[in-house]
């Protein structure tokens, strides 16, 4: 059944969240629903606004939801004190989401199909599980990759070549990095825009060679990740969570949220 996120039942506008604060929850089980996620974290405060993300094809948990507070230093709190809690049979992460960098949207952009996760995932081979991310001119780190990557998975390698502006990340499994592609690309890392795609196999010779910023090797990745989640907020993914501490999403690197699914919400 497709949710209409747009009024309430009783066909009352839905509440502007806009000013509020709100959490990424990653590493969800399977088999958590909206309502437990929000019960969860009533005990913090007014929640104005909460869901678990779900492909709109399967209606499957994508692994992920986000919860809204009204009051900062609520979210704050649940932050500190649920990050690393277990709910259902995973120890969940969270951190702040905040909104997503305007973006300058191409024609083509604006007018290609997006591609879901299975799309991203069915790119490289079934043994991929390396990521490049490309375009950080200024401040790239091994420190800065892990704190943007590892919300997504376990990393077992980092490789950053400083001087090109360019890192490779490597998973322990595909399902991470696939997420970590749809997550960061196009998105901001230290004030620049990435741009993210498969990386080369391990052990490849040729790992060390630069992606091509334009995607050639994979044409629709670059007009890819315009979910239209939620747009009148425009959340994406927020990069690096586990690292981050509360109270300090205000500046630095941006942690954008969801443009994702506009459909098939638990």
């Amino acid at each position: 059944m497709k949710v209409n996120w747009a009024t309430s039942p009783s066909n009352t506008p839905k509440q502007d969240t806009s000013k509020h604060h709100h959490i990424f929850v990653g590493d969800l089980s399977p088999e958590i629903e909206t309502a437990q996620l929000r019960e969860a974290f009533q005990p913090f405060g007014d929640i104005s606004d909460c869901r678990v993300v779900r492909d709109p094809q399967t209606l499957k948990s994508k692994g992920y939801g986000f919860v809204s507070f009204v009051k900062k230093v609520e979210a704050e709190t649940a932050i500190t004190t649920m990050n690393g809690q277990w709910l259902g049979s995973r120890a969940i992460r969270t951190n702040w989401a905040t909104r997503k960098p305007p973006a300058n949207r191409s024609q083509n952009e604006s007018s290609a199909k997006p591609l879901s996760f299975d799309e991203i995932y069915n790119q490289s081979s079934q043994t991929n599980c390396t990521v490049y991310c490309g375009g950080i001119t200024q401040g790239l780190t091994d420190d800065l990759m892990q704190k943007t990557f590892s919300a997504f998975g376990v990393i077992q390698e980092i490789r950053v070549f400083k001087d090109k502006g360019y890192a490779f990340i490597r998973f322990s499994t595909k399902e991470a990095a696939t997420h970590a592609i749809v997550a960061t690309h196009n998105t901001e890392i230290n004030g620049q825009t990435v741009k993210c795609s498969w990386g080369k196999e391990a052990g490849d010779p040729n790992n060390q060679q630069q992606q091509p910023d334009n995607h050639e090797t994979f044409p629709n990745l670059a007009a890819s990740y315009t979910y239209p989640y939620h747009q009148q907020m425009g959340y994406w993914y927020p990069q690096g969570y586990p690292q981050m501490q509360a109270g300090q999403f205000m500046q630095g690197m941006q942690y954008p949220y969801g443009q994702y699914y506009g459909q098939g919400f638990g």
